[in-house]
């Protein structure tokens, strides 16, 4: 494989991409809403049958509405959490070469072997590497030139 390199900007508008495209491939790309339902119950519980001080049941009834909270705002939460991060907003150097593929910017530097990744899923607007490990990072087509998504999927099954 032939060396590419470009850059790109780690705006709000590419993390949103990155959300939207590897949210249905993610181990959580349905929300489990069993979590916040017994914490929900067993508040209710904790109110209507027992003679305790009632801020325990008060307590798990917050947290389940909490955690509703969280789920129904995933996405939002999420995204605010990367634009706080320091890489935020900066310059981003994409490195793919017969090694594998890095990416550099001012605040971090990685290194992704090609022995390193499983599988790679092709999106719409980009794709996604799976790692032996578990983990995923998202490309963007619009980072890459037309032929380079292909060319990655064909060096991962080898």
């Amino acid at each position: 494989m032939k060396r590419f390199s470009t850059q790109f900007i780690l705006s709000r508008e590419y993390l949103a991409e990155c959300f939207d495209q590897s949210l249905p491939h993610g181990k959580n790309a349905r929300p489990s809403y069993l979590f916040p339902v017994i914490l929900f119950v067993a508040g209710i519980g904790l109110l209507l049958f027992t003679d305790q001080p009632k801020v325990a049941g008060f307590v798990l009834v917050a947290l389940g509405c909490l955690e509703l909270i969280h789920i129904r705002f995933r996405r939002a939460w999420w995204l605010a959490r990367q634009m706080w991060g320091k890489s935020a907003n900066s310059e981003v150097r994409l490195t793919i070469d017969s090694d594998g593929i890095q990416t550099r910017n001012p605040y971090t530097q990685s290194s992704l072997l090609w022995t390193d990744i499983e599988r790679v899923v092709e999106t719409e607007l980009g794709i996604i590497l799976v790692t032996k490990t578990g983990g995923q990072q998202y490309l963007s087509k619009s980072a890459l030139s037309a032929e380079l998504p292909g060319e990655i999927a064909d060096r991962c099954k080898s």
